[in-house]
C-alpha cells in the first residue's frame, strides 16, 4: 500500500535541453511553411498525416522503445520535450500520439511479440493511429463496471457492446480495449477484464461520431455487434487486465497534454498585454505562469520515475486532475485579466477568436482520460484511504 506521495524535483539535463531548441526549430519552421497554425487546430486528416512522417523521420515517434522494434531506446525526459514543444505550438499529432504515448508501450509490456514486430515498426513510422477502449455508456471511467463483453468462440473471440468518449476511433487503425470475459468476484472487483488489439477496420464495428460545441469531432460512440477478435490479438492474461489498465492510465494521465490544452489563450494573453503590461496584468499573467510551471515541475517528476521503471498511478492521476482542472478554468481566467485592457481591433480580433474556441473545448477536459471524481479515489487508494 501506498502511504506518500512523491514529487521530487528534477531538473531537465543539458541534452535534453538541445533537443528543445531542435524541436522548436522544426516546429516554427512548419509554422512558417504555412503546415498549421498554432492559434487554430488542424481538422484536416492528411495534414496531420504528412506531419506524422516528418515526425517520424526525425525520430520522434516511439524514442523511448527497444531498438529491436525500431525505437531509439532514449529516455522519457527526452520524450517530454518533444511531447511538450508540440502540445504548446498546438502541432498536428493526432496520427502518432496515443500510440507514442501509451499504447506502444502497453504491446512492448504485454503483447505478443508477433504483435510487437508488426504494430510497433508502423507507429514509430508514423503510419498507425490507436485509439483507446475503455469507457463505456452506462459506466463512464469506473472501469470495474465495464460490461461491453468478449466471449469465447472458435479461434478467438466475439465482442459485442459499446464503448464512449473513445477518442478519433473514427480514423483509427487500432484500438486497445479493454472487454468483460469473465464477471467479477465478492473478493475481487477487478477480476474479468481482458485486453485486446482490436483492427478498427473489422467488420462489426461502427464509429457513432459525438458532437461538441467547439465544432471538432473527436469524440465517439463504438458499438460492437459480434466483432471477432483472433486469439492472438489477446494482450497480456485473460481475466487479468486491470494490472496493465492501470499502468496505461499511468502513461496517459501524467504528460503535458493534460495541462496545455488551452495554453494558447495564456499565450493570446502575453501577446496582447504587450511588452510593458500595468500592475494588474502582471500579477495575473505572473499568477498564472506560477501556476503553470509548478503544474509542469509535477509532469517532469512524473516523466522521472517512469524513466525509472516506476509506475506512479497516484502521482499521475494528482497530475492529470490539476491539471485538467487548471486549462479547464483557464479561459475564463484569461478573459477576466483583459477586462481592463483597451480594445485594438487587429490584436484583439485573433485573442477573441481563440479565447472563445479554447472556451468551448474546455468542459470536455476532466472527462477525457478519467473523470475529476475516479482520479481523487484512485489518489485516495493509493494514501490507503480506501
Amino acid at each position: 500500500m501506498q502511504t506518500a506521495l512523491e514529487f521530487q524535483p528534477l531538473r531537465l539535463p543539458e541534452h535534453v535541453q538541445r533537443l528543445r531548441a531542435e524541436v522548436r526549430a522544426f516546429i516554427r519552421s512548419e509554422i512558417d511553411a504555412g503546415t498549421f497554425d498554432p492559434d487554430s487546430p488542424e481538422e484536416d486528416w492528411s495534414v496531420h498525416k504528412q506531419f506524422a512522417k516528418k515526425v517520424a523521420q526525425r525520430g520522434w515517434i516511439g524514442m523511448t522503445w527497444p531498438r529491436q522494434y525500431g525505437g531509439q531506446e532514449r529516455s522519457f525526459l527526452d520524450r517530454f520535450v518533444v511531447n511538450e514543444e508540440m502540445m504548446a505550438s498546438n502541432a498536428p499529432n493526432t496520427v502518432y500520439f496515443t500510440a507514442d504515448r501509451q499504447s506502444g508501450p502497453t504491446l512492448i509490456k504485454y503483447a505478443s511479440e508477433r504483435i510487437k514486430s508488426e504494430v510497433l515498426p508502423k507507429i514509430i513510422a508514423g503510419e498507425a493511429c490507436f485509439c483507446i477502449g475503455m469507457s463505456e455508456p452506462d459506466s463512464g471511467s469506473d472501469l470495474f463496471a465495464a460490461k461491453c463483453k468478449a466471449t469465447r468462440t472458435d479461434g478467438g473471440w466475439k465482442i459485442n457492446g459499446s464503448k464512449i468518449w473513445t477518442t478519433n476511433a473514427h480514423r483509427a487503425d487500432y484500438m486497445i480495449g479493454l472487454f468483460r470475459t469473465s464477471s467479477p468476484t465478492d473478493k475481487n472487483r477487478r477480476h474479468g477484464l481482458t485486453s485486446f488489439l482490436v483492427d478498427m477496420k473489422a467488420p462489426g464495428i461502427t464509429c457513432n461520431l459525438i458532437d461538441q460545441m467547439s465544432g471538432v469531432r473527436d469524440f465517439n460512440e463504438v458499438v460492437f455487434d459480434n466483432v471477432f477478435i483472433p486469439d492472438d490479438q489477446l494482450i497480456g492474461e485473460v481475466d487479468g487486465a486491470w494490472k496493465q489498465a492501470t499502468t496505461e492510465l499511468a502513461y496517459e494521465r501524467s504528460g503535458p497534454e493534460r495541462f496545455l490544452e488551452t495554453f494558447a489563450v495564456l499565450r493570446k494573453l502575453v501577446e496582447i498585454a504587450g511588452s510593458k503590461p500595468d500592475a494588474r496584468m502582471t500579477e495575473a499573467i505572473g499568477g498564472l505562469v506560477a501556476e503553470l510551471h509548478a503544474l509542469r515541475r509535477m509532469s517532469v517528476s512524473v516523466a522521472g520515475m517512469l524513466e525509472a521503471g516506476r509506475e506512479p498511478v497516484s502521482e499521475a492521476a494528482i497530475v492529470k486532475d490539476l491539471g485538467t482542472l487548471w486549462e479547464q478554468d483557464l479561459p475564463q481566467r484569461v478573459r477576466r485579466a483583459t477586462a481592463h485592457l483597451p480594445i485594438d481591433a487587429a490584436s484583439y480580433g485573433g485573442f477573441e477568436q481563440v479565447l472563445q474556441f479554447n472556451t468551448r473545448i474546455a468542459p470536455k477536459l476532466t472527462i477525457q482520460g478519467g473523470t475529476t471524481e475516479i482520479l481523487r479515489g484512485v489518489i485516495a487508494r493509493g494514501l490507503g484511504l480506501r
